[in-house]
């Protein structure tokens, strides 16, 4: 039973220490909107999204007036659309213009879900889609797609990568005027789970009910700020100190993600426990690795304190809730972590120290921006490499790279919102990997596959 104590405690992190809902994302078949026309498969698209989702971003406000809690997203993940377009045929744009008509009708923040699963191999659809990403990323704005091109069972598609470093070059071209903000909507993984309540990588599996309500809670702060109380502490007892205020961050996303669940009359599918930081002062995952004594984050001993964190995030926040999933973890966005803009600014953080870090984190390399000319034979190479971390050690990896055209090592890209700024990291060019991705064929899973 919550008693006065437990209740001012919550309160502070609302108020002083940027404990926020990230987001209510809600997520929708849409198998059962297959057609051989694909004008009418749109009109079905559009109409069971809006009948679905219509009342989705008032729910979340009144939830969020009714408890004090902040939601800051309301948001939707559908079916990956290159299984819808596999039955129609055309021009697969024309599915991300339904989606954005959904989400302009239903006023949510992003839609997830211009997808394909290709870690095997193209299906009929799969090709076609994933070309048409720069397209679609262009002529829409509240849009979000996603590609899985390896997993530990089946390994690494390496066609799906060449082809992806080409796709996000050509979004970052055709946004040029716009920040790049194309590649910023479009993430490449390895494992992707069918339950992301984030974007951009949100997508509903087929796996998942017609439709379900997932949250993914933040609150960064709130662990900085149980840190700064024990200084002088061990490594037991920090683990200890954050387990325990995982705890109490997931028992509010389960809360709301109940309370959801109930008045919106669908499931309620997973907490997601990843800390998700924002540009905001006080809202950093690099600050909560500072916390434990490092000087800056990036510095050697970084992997080792991002471990910890990830670990003791993953043990509170799973005694809290009775269905956890997603990702699961610490994020490290770059762009959106103001302490990692900072040590990217100062050189600290570099992309290899990144790398490393993804092999004990929630996700991969995250919101980095890089240098404009750099090749898509580099960015399929970033791929393949982070591809091969995630395939190993039978965890999700990422890669959510903006080639900022036109600019160089030294300068910036601003976003804006939770997207932030990002300093334009310095990447490996002296040498070309463009004869190893222009193999093609697929890397073969590892041992660690055979698990039956």
């Amino acid at each position: 039973m919550l008693n006065l104590h437990d209740i001012m405690e919550t309160v502070n992190m609302i108020q002083q220490e940027n404990l926020d809902i990230r987001t209510v994302t809600m997520g929708i078949s849409l198998l059962d909107c297959s057609d051989s026309d694909i004008n009418h498969a749109c009109d079905k698209i559009y109409d069971k999204i809006c009948r679905k989702a219509g009342n989705l971003v008032k729910i979340g406000c009144d939830i969020e007036n009714e408890y004090g809690i902040p939601i800051i997203n309301k948001r939707i993940s559908v079916t990956p659309i290159a299984m819808i377009a596999a039955s129609s045929g055309g021009d697969p744009v024309l599915y991300a213009k339904a989606l954005q008509r959904a989400a302009d009708t239903t006023g949510v923040n992003f839609i997830g879900g211009y997808s394909a699963l290709v870690h095997k191999g193209f299906s009929s659809g799969d090709e076609a889609l994933i070309k048409s990403i720069p397209e679609a990323l262009n002529v829409t704005s509240n849009i979000c797609s996603s590609v899985n091109i390896g997993s530990t069972k089946s390994g690494i598609n390496m066609d799906a990568v060449a082809l992806m470093g080409k796709v996000i070059r050509e979004a970052a071209l055709l946004t040029a005027d716009r920040n790049c903000i194309g590649p910023a909507k479009l993430v490449v993984f390895c494992n992707a789970p069918e339950d992301n309540p984030f974007m951009a990588g949100a997508f509903h599996g087929v796996g998942e009910p017609d439709c379900v309500v997932h949250v993914g809670v933040s609150g960064p702060g709130v662990v900085q700020s149980a840190l700064k109380k024990c200084p002088q502490s061990d490594f037991g007892a920090i683990a200890e100190t954050i387990k325990r205020t995982a705890f109490k961050i997931t028992r509010m996303g389960q809360l709301v993600g109940s309370e959801a669940s109930r008045r919106l009359g669908v499931p309620f599918g997973i907490v997601d426990l990843s800390l998700a930081p924002t540009p905001a002062v006080g809202d950093s995952v690099a600050r909560i690795l500072e916390e434990m004594g490092l000087e800056q984050c990036g510095i050697h001993g970084t992997t080792a304190a991002l471990a910890l964190l990830n670990d003791a995030v993953k043990k509170g926040g799973v005694m809290a809730c009775n269905s956890v999933g997603g990702l699961s973890g610490a994020f490290i966005p770059v762009s959106e972590d103001a302490g990692m803009i900072e040590a990217a600014r100062e050189g600290t953080l570099s992309i290899q120290k990144l790398e490393a870090m993804t092999a004990v984190c929630s996700v991969g390399l995250d919101m980095v921006v890089i240098p404009g000319e750099t090749p898509a034979e580099v960015i399929s190479a970033i791929i393949a490499d982070e591809a091969a971390i995630g395939m190993v050690n039978s965890k999700t990896t990422a890669v959510r790279v903006i080639p900022a055209i036109g600019k160089t090592k030294g300068q910036e890209l601003d976003f804006g919102g939770l997207l932030g700024s990002g300093p334009i990291m310095d990447i490996n060019l002296s040498k070309s990997p463009k004869k190893f991705i222009d193999r093609g064929g697929r890397i073969p899973a590892p041992m660690q596959s055979l698990k039956n």
